[in-house]
This record gives structure tokens, C-alpha cells and sequence, in this order.
């Protein structure tokens, strides 16, 4: 096990323990209202010893997966549409008609095929929260929350794809490509600042710090791996620090946040947080395995580019440990011909690849333990869902 202070939280291996099974997992003392219409009635039921991977859809809930076929990304989402329809129609408001370039700019990355994931976590676990604490239906508070998710997460693409020089995302021209570098960077930075407004006027001093500390986070990130490149000596516990930075922090604060608006115990939240944290970081130990095993095309840009750009992820810092050929290459910045390819070859060779799978796997566990506190429902069979349907890309 390692523990890294990371925003005043242990980035730990092993997940803390549920506290449902000492009676205080979160159910609120205000008398619950089962009531919402079109969906599936929730029941609360002990999880103690129970074997996660052993648990089907609740009795009434509509199963995540029709016979043995891969999880569909739309169903996980089903459970959420009316939510996710609404939410499209105000994003492009909230960043305002002031200047028609940064307007342009927003329908660029707003209409880039996004699967609005970050806001979608908000919402179940909103929901699912929300049935907890006897809310009939979601505040205005949790709504807007998941706006302010989604832009400060547009804001971190545009800006990431300004500093990384991407000139693809989600298949299409990047901004800065479009408008160039000094447009991509004001666009990023008006984003940041807007949805900083609107976080302010949610008047929650307590979500108010967790998504300020969410984009000081992405600056930690950034610089984490600006001064990290071609470094061979990078440890798994750096990476996963920069892993939390740049993808996990984002999700953690924002799955915790919907707990708070909810109005459910702070041990609740916590799990919520400990939630988002796991997965986060299994989504980014999966996005650095596909960039090693899919095509250019469908990964929406070059293959390997990471690894080109001497940022050194989980399957790399693996295959480091058996192959020293891959030290060397690495340390010569690619300068010889066909060197690229001989590493990604090396790492896939040496079991780096088998390794970073078996870290996803992990990290999805811990994610779907920390779920345990939730009642049976179809938004907790999603959250399950979103963890099954990250790993299903590397297996």
C-alpha cells in the first residue's frame, strides 16, 4: 500500500471500509420519500459481506445490459436523458453571447461529440442521493452543479490541447487550430472564469472550496507533467498523483458535491468522493493503455503520442521495471528512425500492458465498493455500469 497527501486526502490503494455496516452509511434522519416519477423504486437493503461482483439489477430495475453484449454508453444514460436533454440546452447560454468568437469556440467543443460523462455522474448520484435524503425531485443547486462541471472540464480540454499542440479532439480541429493559440487560451480562461461565477452563487462554502481546489489541481497537473517528460525514474505513486490532478480530482469533487446538495451524512459524501476518486483514476490507467492499442483512428489522434511526447504513463513505468532497451530509446527522445515503434512493441512485449490493466481493474473495484452505501436503484446500477464500461475497452 502507498499514501500520498493529495489535497489534504490519502490517495490510498486500499479503499476505507463502508460504513454502512456500523449503521451510519449516509441515510439521512428526515423520513424518505420514495416518490419519482418514471423511475424505479429504490429499496435499502444491508450490503455487509456481500460480493459486489455477484450483484444483479435490483427486483424492477431495468438491467444495464441485454444479454452478453458489450454495456452501451446510452444505457448507462437512460436513467438520466431528461437531466443530460436539459442540461445541452443551457450550456451554450451559460458561456453568454458577448463575443462571437468565444460563442463559435464554445459550440466548437460543446458539439464535439462529448458523451457529457462528468455531468452524467452528477446527476445519478444526485438522484441517487436524493432518494436517500426524501427529495422528490433535484434542487436547482444540483443542476447547475453539473454545468459548472462540464465547462471547468471544457476548459481543461482547450487548454490541454493548447500545451500538448493536439490538433485533433474527438475527431475534430482543436480550437487553437481553428483560431489559434491566443483565442484557445482567452477561451479557456473565460470558461474558467464563468463557471467560477456560477459556483460562487451556489453559496455552498463548502462545494465552493472542493471545485476551487479542483482547477489549482490542474495546474498541479500540468506542471507535474511539463517537468516529468522523458523522466525514466517517474514512479506508479508520482503518476498516480498526476493521474488525480489532471482527471480524477474533477470527478471526486464533483460525485462528493451532489452528495452535499443533497443533504446526506458527511460519511455519505465521503464514499461519494472515495467513488469518483477510483474511477477517475481507472479511466485515466485505461485512456494510457488504449494509446498504446488502438489505431489513430480511433483514439481521434496519433497513436502512441503520449509516450512521443516523453509523458510516461502506467504501462511504460511497468515495462521500465524488465526491459532496459526501453530506458535507452526513451532517454534518446526518439531520435532514431522507427524507435517509437520498437518501444510501443517493448511495452506490449514485457507485460507492461498486462500490468496497467490489472491497476484499472483495481481502481474499478474500489469504485464499485465504495458504492455500497447507495440504495439498490437504477442510478447506483449506472454508477456500477460506468465502472464495467471503462474496463470493458481494454478487455
Amino acid at each position: 500500500m502507498f499514501s500520498l497527501t493529495c489535497s489534504q486526502r490519502a490517495l490510498d490503494l486500499v479503499a476505507c471500509g463502508c460504513p454502512l455496516s456500523g449503521g451510519g452509511c449516509g441515510r439521512s434522519r428526515r423520513r424518505p420519500v420514495w416518490r419519482r416519477s418514471g423511475g424505479a423504486r429504490c429499496r435499502v437493503s444491508s450490503t455487509q459481506n456481500v460480493d459486489v461482483s455477484s450483484l444483479g439489477p435490483p427486483v424492477g430495475v431495468k438491467p444495464l445490459v441485454s444479454g452478453t453484449g458489450p454495456i452501451q454508453m446510452s444505457s448507462l444514460l437512460e436513467a438520466v436523458s431528461n437531466d443530460l436533454q436539459q442540461l445541452n440546452k443551457n450550456l451554450k447560454s451559460i458561456v453568454g453571447s458577448e463575443n462571437p468568437v468565444l460563442v463559435s469556440a464554445a459550440e466548437q467543443i460543446f458539439g464535439a461529440g462529448g458523451k457529457r460523462l462528468r455531468p452524467a455522474l452528477v446527476f445519478l448520484v444526485s438522484r441517487a442521493t436524493a432518494q436517500i435524503a426524501g427529495l422528490e425531485e433535484l434542487t436547482t443547486q444540483h443542476q447547475r452543479l453539473a454545468e459548472i462541471i462540464e465547462m471547468i472540464h471544457t476548459a481543461s480540454l482547450i487548454h490541454d490541447d493548447v500545451l500538448d499542440e493536439s490538433e485533433m479532439r474527438r475527431g475534430k480541429a482543436t480550437i487553437h487550430q481553428l483560431y489559434g493559440t491566443r483565442v484557445a487560451v482567452l477561451a479557456g480562461d473565460f470558461m474558467f472564469a464563468q463557471s467560477s461565477w456560477y459556483l460562487a452563487n451556489l453559496e455552498n462554502i463548502e462545494v465552493i472550496k472542493l471545485i476551487s481546489q479542483v482547477i489549482k489541481d490542474f495546474a498541479s497537473g500540468e506542471i507535474k507533467q511539463a517537468s516529468g517528460l522523458f523522466d525514466c525514474d517517474v514512479t506508479l505513486e508520482e503518476y498516480l498523483l498526476k493521474s488525480y490532478y489532471k482527471t480524477a480530482s474533477l470527478i471526486a469533487a464533483s460525485t462528493k458535491a451532489a452528495a452535499i446538495f443533497s443533504g446526506v451524512s458527511s460519511s455519505l459524501c465521503e464514499q461519494m468522493y472515495e467513488y469518483g476518486k477510483n474511477l477517475g483514476l481507472s479511466f485515466q490507467v485505461v485512456d494510457d493503455i488504449l494509446d498504446f492499442t488502438q489505431s489513430a483512428e480511433q483514439l481521434g489522434k496519433p497513436a502512441g503520442s503520449d509516450l512521443a511526447k516523453g509523458n510516461l504513463t502506467a504501462p511504460v513505468i511497468f515495462a521500465l521495471e524488465k526491459e532496459p532497451r526501453i530506458r535507452d530509446i526513451i532517454n534518446s527522445e526518439f531520435s532514431d528512425d522507427g524507435s517509437l515503434d520498437t518501444a510501443i512493441h517493448l511495452v506490449n512485449e514485457c507485460g507492461g500492458i498486462k500490468r496497467a490493466q490489472d491497476l484499472a481493474k483495481e481502481k474499478g473495484d474500489l469504485a464499485i465498493q465504495n458504492l455500497q452505501c447507495l440504495p439498490q436503484c437504477e442510478f447506483r446500477s449506472s454508477l456500477e455500469g460506468m465502472v464495467k464500461y471503462n474496463l470493458e475497452r481494454i478487455y
